[in-house]
């Protein structure tokens, strides 16, 4: 018989294999009486995602906290010993966020208790940075601790394998079965850090695993020439939110020769409070008001800020005397089209050039990549599958050459040495960049509009509906369930021409009354399509308490200030719906 969470609590709070701070915290809970807080840190499990979990910090099993992160060790490294390799190796980095350092010292423990080398960054150190040392050292999986771009009481931990990428399948699928498996905390084993490391199963990395990756970065540099030369005349703007990204970005643009940087002095610094935003998120623009102000005070061409584990880059610039901000889809249909154009342009295109995006990211990525020969490819939401995809082709089809990933939630890579988003290199490209359209006295809004005005308006907008708790997941299921179920025939005066169920696995043909089968892995979403082009998905974060609609509509009649205000207009009536629909269901 299921325990109650009240007995659940009544357990944590008296189970040695806790400590004393641990057991107190619950206890407290029971004496007084809250019983929606025990309900909130009880009611399930944590669970080990696709690619590793996020939660809110705090005691109890619907908590992140140290014996969870034993927890989901314990079934990574049960899933590398599995293998049976010869020398286990795991590398681990972490961001400026509560515990995360603990975290990671809990993790190198557990995996040195279990006999594989756990090398940790002495230092905080991005995403990129922690995919990089798993490749350079040839390590069989990584673990990175953070919670992203979430508010200040989540953390989390992202798992990796030893192609540098994040766990997919099989992998994924035995590390949850593992991480289910373990009911008593108290049989995970765990080594004392310093004798870890007194006898050789911890190993601290630092300036050279650092200085590689940095290295990696400049010799990919398509305009490196350029930087060297005029890198001064950029006048750039850089906030690291708190993160781990000043002395990552900092070095990155000052080595590509973009070394007149002024820095947001308060965000500056790591800090897992993230004292002067709500939420260190770069996508959102009240996050870059402190760079945007010091863009405008220095007279700057551009404001660029990453989030905690800076793997994500926004960007703000003036444009016509007033500050504007790009879109990630906006950000990767520059940098595409810059690496597409100065490959040609150059006469290094390599062979078989390829880029992959996901399913929401803007379609006209595809259409610019093809008129310089560059083949996309598309898969499901998220840069585990973009770097998946990468792998599966480079073992599959060795002569393809992989040249960008892009997602349209500002994740970026432009380089094969990391396999996940990386904002550092997103950065430096960036900068890059912007520096070629100032030489030609354009700022980057002008640059886009000329590539909008060759290929077609595309216009994309994210709506983000927050449900909070066990009411919330269930209103999201029950949000999902009406779109999946509901006959339609027509959105916003759209006839709609097919939907795919990426959850059922198929494709339904309207006109036709056909399914087709999909060669993607099962996933909660899904995908109208219309039959003028524009599209509408929908699915359930995996991260955070929403649900996202992705709206992305094309223009190419009449000239760009007419195209875009049609698109902006059918964006606003797809808002109005959708909210309307969810709060019906």
């Amino acid at each position: 018989m299921a325990l109650s969470t009240l007995e659940k609590a009544r357990a944590w709070a008296e189970n040695p294999a806790f400590d004393q701070e641990s057991r107190q915290e619950i206890q407290a809970l029971i004496d007084n009486n809250d019983t929606q807080e025990i309900e909130e840190r009880f009611y399930k499990d944590l669970e080990f995602g696709t690619g590793g979990m996020r939660a809110i910090l705090g005691q109890g099993t619907y908590r992140l906290n140290k014996y969870n992160i034993r927890k989901a060790t314990q079934a990574v490294a049960q899933t590398v010993l599995q293998d049976s390799p010869k020398s286990p190796k795991v590398a681990i980095s972490y961001d400026s966020r509560k515990f995360s350092f603990e975290f990671a010292k809990e993790a190198a423990s557990v995996f040195a208790a279990n006999g594989i080398k756990a090398f940790i960054y002495k230092r905080l150190n991005p995403v990129p940075l922690c995919s990089f040392a798993i490749r350079h050292h040839k390590c069989n999986a990584g673990v990175m601790v953070t919670a992203s771009h979430n508010p200040p009481e989540y953390n989390g931990y992202k798992v990796f394998w030893g192609d540098g990428a994040q766990v997919t399948p099989p992998n994924d699928k035995n590390i949850i079965e593992k991480f289910n498996a373990i009911t008593d905390y108290g049989t995970i084993p765990t080594m004392d850090f310093e004798k870890g490391v007194s006898e050789g199963l911890i190993q601290w990395m630092g300036q050279e695993t650092e200085d590689l990756y940095y290295q990696a970065i400049k010799e990919n540099s398509l305009g490196i020439e350029e930087t060297t030369e005029h890198g001064g005349d950029l006048k750039i703007v850089y906030t690291a939110l708190h993160g781990t990204g000043w002395h990552c970005c900092s070095r990155a643009l000052s080595d590509l020769g973009l070394s007149n940087i002024f820095s947001v002095d308060s965000q500056q610094e790591p800090d897992g409070n993230f004292p002067t935003v709500s939420s260190p998120n770069p996508e959102n623009p009240e996050a870059l008001a402190l760079g945007v102000e010091l863009m405008e005070k220095e007279n700057a061409d551009i404001c660029m800020g990453t989030d905690p584990d800076t793997d994500r880059v926004g960007i703000a610039l003036r444009h016509k005397g007033e500050v504007q901000y790009l879109n990630g889809n906006q950000i990767g249909i520059l940098m595409l089209h810059y690496i597409c154009k100065q490959y040609r342009d150059q006469g290094k295109m390599p062979k078989d050039p390829y880029f992959v995006k996901t399913i929401v990211t803007t379609d006209l990525q595809t259409k610019i990549a093809a008129t310089f020969g560059v083949e996309g490819v598309d898969t499901l939401t998220g840069f585990k599958w973009i770097c998946g995809r990468v792998n599966q082709i480079d073992q599959e089809e060795p002569n393809r050459t992989f040249i960008f990933g892009t997602e349209e939630s500002f994740g970026y890579l432009n380089h094969r040495n990391v396999r996940d988003k990386d904002g550092v290199a997103s950065v430096a490209l960036l900068a890059e960049i912007a520096l070629h359209y100032k030489k030609q006295g354009k700022n980057l809004i002008e640059a886009l509009d000329e590539i909008y005005k060759e290929f077609g308006f595309s216009h994309e907008r994210l709506l983000s509906l927050n449900y909070y708790g066990k009411s919330g997941a269930e209103k999201i299921e029950r949000i999902m369930n009406s779109f999946r179920t509901t006959e339609l025939k027509e959105l916003c005066g759209l006839e709609i021409a097919s939907l795919t169920d990426y959850k059922l696995g198929h494709t339904k043909d309207f006109k036709e009354g056909t399914k087709t089968p999909l060669d993607f892995v099962s996933s909660n979403v899904l995908g109208f399509k219309f039959t003028n082009g524009n599209k509408l998905f929908m699915r359930p974060s995996g991260t955070e308490p929403k649900i996202k609609f992705y709206i992305m509509i094309q223009e190419n009649e009449g000239d760009l200030e007419a195209k875009k205000e049609r698109a902006y207009s059918l964006a606003d009536q797809f808002v109005n719906f959708i909210k309307d629909w969810a709060e019906k269901a």
